[in-house]
């Protein structure tokens, strides 16, 4: 199992890693990371719903995500509430003093996908969430030393050089373990290193010397690595790429979830994407996209909040596209009712009114993969459905998408500047990428697909911890 001194320590890279490393040897492996707090989410092989990292490790394992590989997944939809996905499906929404208490019944569901997962792979490599130090999250603790207590697991304790202060996150998140949870650390990575390592190793010895635990490698800093991020939205504009590009402005929204549907457009040599924040000027742009919101009406009031109404109006006015993706399609419309308080509070709330339809949340989730073809050229496309909306009226028969069941999807406005869809992952099929780009009015120039792109990654990454790690300690039952 690997825990992290910190969030974002580098966990789901080092597992995803380690997946590769073994998969690329041939050996039957598979992740699992028992609870997860992410808005960034993917549709399972058995049509659930698990965090997108794990489908990520799952992809690094050369198998398909399934539901077993992240069996609780939190999806927040205000500061202190979130739904509760079980298993892949969606049971309950729970504020955080509500989870506390329903961590014992959770704990069931995730010691049965791990059994489930031992019994197919001879190799579970498990991701822990946050810091397993964090004392007031201890009691009934499914998501750290807690479940790595309930199946005798030895742990991997993960720290970035990157942020300071390695050495105090390594020794005092050791320090505020139980004895039993000390012993079970079998070792230290240290994360994200820069510089010359001969000028790191008196500290190394330093703390093998006061923990008698050993450093298990120290990874560099490897510079324009990108895969799927877990959650967390990485702000960091691109550079000025020079030549023509297309600029794509992206709101920043509150609850934005599946953000990742922007990374194969972030990878474009010739796309400028910039995500926009709080009270920041909204930018002149070729392309506005609107995307997922795990509580759409609370986006809503979020873009009213920083007139983002009427920079979109000036933005149609001068000829830009707009396009909206799951809650940003539903944001298109003329409403969004939840009559039954599905992502907080029941309710109505008025649109942007672009377009002629509105939208009613229900309690059933839609959960699949689909593929098709655009509606306008028929490029094709592959993607994925998580939505409780139901969208209906007028415009939607001018859809977007044809998909290979046989349904109309989305809507296309008449005039050609707005396009909405409930399909995330549009922008990761070569074609209907490129094909959305020229609708933009970019002349592409081919380039490496999304896919091609991430396997390049996980293979840079599994070499790079080829080198770097004492795998033979790691994996003393395997040849090296």
């Amino acid at each position: 199992m690997v825990q992290g001194t910190t969030s974002d320590a580098g966990k789901s890279v080092l597992v995803a890693g380690l997946c590769r490393v073994l998969a690329r040897r041939g050996h039957a492996v598979a992740p699992f990371k028992p609870q997860n707090m992410s808005l960034n989410s993917a549709v399972t092989v058995d049509g659930g719903e698990i965090g997108r990292a794990q489908a990520l490790q799952a992809q690094a394992c050369g198998i398909e995500p399934h539901s077993d590989m992240n069996p609780v997944l939190l999806k927040p939809s205000s500061d202190t509430a979130a739904q509760v996905i079980v298993h892949g499906r969606a049971l309950t929404q729970l504020d955080a003093r509500q989870f506390h208490d329903y961590k014992r019944v959770a704990m069931d569901a995730v010691l049965a996908s791990h059994a489930r997962l031992v019994e197919q792979y001879r190799h579970v490599i498990v991701e822990g969430a946050g810091s397993p130090a964090e004392i007031n999250l201890r009691q009934g603790d499914i998501a750290n030393m807690g479940f790595a207590e309930a199946v005798d697991c030895p742990v991997i304790l993960v720290a970035d050089i990157d942020r300071g202060g390695v050495f105090a996150h390594l020794v005092g998140t050791l320090e505020l373990l139980s004895p039993s949870e000390r012993e079970r650390v079998v070792g230290f990575v240290i994360n994200r290193f820069r510089g010359d390592i001969a000028l790191l190793q008196p500290g190394l010895d330093w703390l093998e010397q006061y923990t008698g635990k050993p450093v298990l490698g120290v990874i560099p800093y490897l510079q324009g690595l990108f895969l799927d991020a877990e959650d967390a939205l990485d702000t960091q504009q691109a550079l000025d790429r020079g030549g023509e590009i297309l600029r794509v402005v992206v709101p920043a929204l509150s609850r934005i979830s599946n953000h990742t549907d922007f990374d194969a457009l972030r990878l474009h040599e010739q796309v400028d994407l910039r995500f926009i924040g709080p009270g920041q000027a909204v930018p002149p742009a070729d392309l506005i996209v609107l995307p997922g919101s795990k509580n759409v009406r609370r986006d809503l009031q979020w873009l009213r909040q920083y007139d983002w109404p009427q920079a979109i109006q000036r933005h149609l006015r001068y000829g830009g596209k707009l396009i909206g993706i799951c809650g940003g399609l539903q944001m298109l419309g003329q409403q969004v009712a939840d009559p039954q308080g599905i992502e907080e509070e029941a309710g109505d709330s008025s649109a942007l009114g672009l377009l002629d339809f509105t939208t009613e949340l229900r309690p059933y989730k839609v959960l699949e993969r689909v593929q098709g073809r655009l509606a306008q050229g028929g490029a094709q496309l592959a993607g994925y459905e998580i939505h409780c909306g139901v969208s209906a009226g007028p415009a939607l028969q001018r859809p977007a998408l044809q998909l290979a069941d046989g349904r109309a999807e989305g809507v296309l406005c008449a005039h050609g500047q707005i396009l909405g869809t409930y399909v995330h992952g549009l922008f990761d099929h070569l074609e209907a990428r490129d094909a959305l780009l020229e609708w933009c009015g970019l002349h592409v120039r081919r380039q490496a697909s999304p896919a091609e792109i991430r396997e390049q990654q996980l293979a840079r990454l599994a070499s790079c911890i080829e080198e770097h790690l004492d795998l033979p300690a790691l994996f003393p039952g395997i040849t090296w």
